[in-house]
């Protein structure tokens, strides 16, 4: 096992939703993981305004791992995105700790003013492939949302989310 505080967290998560995954050094080859690892580098450059560098970083991030997150997104411990290509995660996004993405999630905007206008994630949800979350909107802790299931509402803690347009499954 890798040590390494950042790292070993990492694969941890990875190992928790990821029964593929058989060795550190596997889960550091994970598209996701080098996506994550450069924005670890380019949200701070964004946040003391180096907007140009952090966009580089970004953009670099992009193209070797298939998965789009701006540098000013807030992402907390143990995002685990797996299958990644495709995902896009905006500027104003806010991803707590312990949340898995599976590929072709959109967590996009609505609108063009300056403020707040991407979805946040609360601890521990479960974003399913091609879900589209659209706007300021909660996705409470421990919610799943289904896969391409269409979100532009407030999701309780707990609760599943289906289909276009989402709703909560009984």
């Amino acid at each position: 096992m890798i040590k390494g505080s950042l790292i070993s967290s990492l694969a941890r998560a990875y190992r928790k939703v990821d029964p593929a995954a058989k060795s550190d050094l596997e889960i550091l080859l994970y598209p996701g993981v080098r996506a994550l690892f450069l924005h670890r580098l380019a949200h701070p450059l964004y946040k003391s305004k180096f907007y140009f560098l952090a966009r580089c970083l970004s953009e670099i991030g992009r193209l070797i791992s298939g998965i789009e997150i701006h540098p000013g997104a807030q992402i907390g411990k143990n995002l685990v995105i797996d299958h990644g290509m495709g995902v896009v995660i905006g500027e104003t996004a806010e991803i707590m700790d312990d949340v898995v993405l599976y590929q072709g999630v959109t967590l996009g905007g609505h609108h063009y003013r300056p403020e707040p206008r991407h979805p946040i994630i609360r601890r521990g949800a479960t974003i399913g492939a091609g879900a589209k979350i659209i706007g300021r909107v909660t996705i409470g802790e421990g919610a799943r949302v289904g896969a391409n299931a269409v979100v532009l509402g407030d999701v309780p803690a707990g609760a599943t989310v289906v289909g276009v347009p989402g709703k909560i499954s009984h």
